[in-house]
């Protein structure tokens, strides 16, 4: 007796892949914010980076380069030392292409000056695409950026690096820096003992005749196959940065010995590294025992990038479901002309466009930090409060996306589960939630008149919109409490609100309003989808987050 024949094998109702699209065109928020922000002339440089990373390419090789994760190579087939960290091939290709793209060193000239005009807001809008797609590799690429800000406290050091970072050259080699075509910085402060109290480091630097030599460890020091790290060790007068690369100057391999990779939750395509210095030598970079000082100019704009990071992967998260839901049926309808569906994706997207204004805004503040006090004042009061309330949204958003695509969001076939595994790390790394909050303080206890000032600024560029005036008073006087730092966390994340109403008013005005209604005036829910919205404005967000 013949059998029927059954195809189990008919894909249908399912999404076509999310790829070779321009992800810059088609993130409208995203094109207005780098307008409003002084980065039009750009529209075209960014089309093209959009096109190539939004490519299945670049998408392939993001997922190959978390699939096979880097290993360390201690010894050779000798036994000499060699400490190197072995990545596939298609870790270097992302490398390479946002190298190509001078998403490691456009904001900087060829001799460590601000590049000046719109180019902290251009690049922020590569790091953002290019995050949407792989995130671990931009670690190095971050801090190869940040680096030149603390550098500069040592201008001769400064004149001979820069010859070699300026150039838009990967050059992977195992090899002395000044050698090479191209570098990549890393950074090492951490310690066993002390975490985000690095005054407690332990490890110790001793002038040499040629420079310094420092022994100690660091828990964590990223990226290990970096030219060169900037490090903080203890001198005669105190913690003090330097520069330690991986070559001496006569060309042997310094004393740098990588213990393990750290096995992460995400970044699993980035290495980060347990490291001791036996004698490594090392040159200083600004003053001896104002370590912190001349780090902290790095630190800042690697927090920078943090949000920046966080708010490209809650894009990517957002794109990808309302993709899905515009071609999966449920219930004889498309998921995104349900009801319930659309009240959830109109209020993700609606994050979205608050939190790419508010980057965009912030970028345009380092953009003009060097020739305007007040926006320098924003740069230092609002950085912190910018990366707390941004990068701490990224994990829960990224799960309401995943759920959004039910098990197939759940999939590591998918790029969302490496996006939610990846997220939490950005309000983790350069100083977590707490650390975020203290640094308001500080500056606010620093530069109170200036702080008052932006506080009225936030105030006036929001003036109209639901509870802004009410916002603004709350965080005033919160923050003259004695107890401040008990209620900082509220207080923060209400001065992020505000600033991201009042930077997203300068974009697209309706947003704002409807951001202002539910997060400042009102009681948002816990969950997105909690907020009515009318059907106008539903359809309007969901549009222009994705046409």
């Amino acid at each position: 007796m013949t059998q029927p024949a059954f195809r189990t094998h008919e894909v249908f109702n399912q999404s076509p892949p999310f790829r070779d699209i321009d992800l810059f065109i088609a993130d409208r928020p995203l094109v207005e914010a780098v307008a409003a922000n002084g980065g039009a002339a750009a529209e075209k440089e960014l089309s093209d980076f959009g096109k190539h990373w939004g490519s299945a390419v670049m998408a392939e090789r993001g997922r190959i380069a978390n699939e096979n994760t880097p290993k360390l190579r201690t010894f050779d087939s000798r036994g000499n030392r060699r400490d190197e960290v072995e990545f596939h091939p298609a870790y270097h290709e992302l490398m390479a292409a946002s190298a190509h793209a001078g998403v490691h060193n456009s904001t900087w000239t060829a001799d460590g000056r601000p590049a000046g005009g719109a180019s902290e807001v251009v690049r922020a809008a590569k790091f953002y695409v290019a995050s949407q797609v792989e995130t671990g590799h931009l670690c190095p690429i971050t801090m190869t950026r940040a680096a030149v800000a603390a550098l500069a406290a040592q201008p001769d050091l400064l004149a001979r690096v820069m010859p070699v970072l300026s150039t838009r050259a990967y050059d992977p080699a195992f090899a002395p820096w000044w050698t090479k075509r191209g570098m990549t910085l890393g950074m090492g402060m951490t310690e066993k003992q002390g975490g985000t109290d690095v005054r407690s480091n332990m490890t110790r630097a001793e002038r040499a005749a040629d420079g310094y030599r420092i022994t100690g460890h660091k828990w964590f020091m990223s990226a290990p196959m970096c030219d060169a790290f900037l490090v903080l060790a203890q001198a005669e007068e105190g913690l003090t940065c330097f520069l330690m690369p991986r070559f001496t100057p006569d060309g042997s391999i310094n004393a740098i010995h990588f213990q393990r990779l750290k096995d992460k939750l995400g970044n699993r395509s980035n290495a980060s590294s347990e490291v001791e210095f036996h004698g490594a030598w090392a040159e200083r970079v600004g003053e001896e025992g104002k370590g912190i000082r001349t780090i902290i100019q790095m630190v800042q704009l690697t927090r920078q990038d943090c949000a920046i990071a966080s708010a490209g992967l809650m894009r990517s998260g957002l794109a990808h479901a309302l993709h899905h839901a515009r071609h999966r049926s449920v219930f004889q309808k498309h998921l995104a002309d349900q009801p319930l569906m659309q009240a959830v994706l109109s209020d993700m997207a609606l994050h979205v466009e608050a939190s790419v204004a508010l980057v965009m805004r912030l970028c345009r503040a380092f953009d003009r930090t060097p020739d305007d006090a007040g926006e320098a004042a924003y740069m230092r009061l609002l950085t912190p409060a910018i990366k707390y309330w941004v990068c701490k949204s990224a994990p829960g958003f990224l799960y309401e996306a995943m759920e959004c695509l039910g098990g197939n969001g759940y999939v590591e076939e998918g790029i969302l589960a490496r996006h939610y595994r990846e997220s939490p790390v950005n309000a983790i790394w350069e100083g977590s939630g707490n650390v975020m909050c203290l640094d308001v303080l500080r500056a606010l206890a620093r530069e109170p008149d200036a702080a008052v000032a932006v506080l009225r600024q936030l105030t006036d560029e929001s003036r109209g919109l639901p509870g802004a005036v009410e916002a603004a008073g709350f965080v005033g006087k919160a923050f003259r409490r004695p107890d401040g730092e008990r209620v900082a966390r509220v207080a923060v994340e209400k001065l992020a609100l505000l600033a991201a109403a009042a930077a997203l008013n300068a974009v697209a005005p309706r947003s704002a309003e409807l951001f202002a209604g539910s997060r400042l005036a009102g009681n948002h829910g816990g969950m997105y989808g909690a907020t009515e919205f009318p059907s106008d404005d539903i359809r309007r967000l969901m549009e222009r987050a994705l046409p």
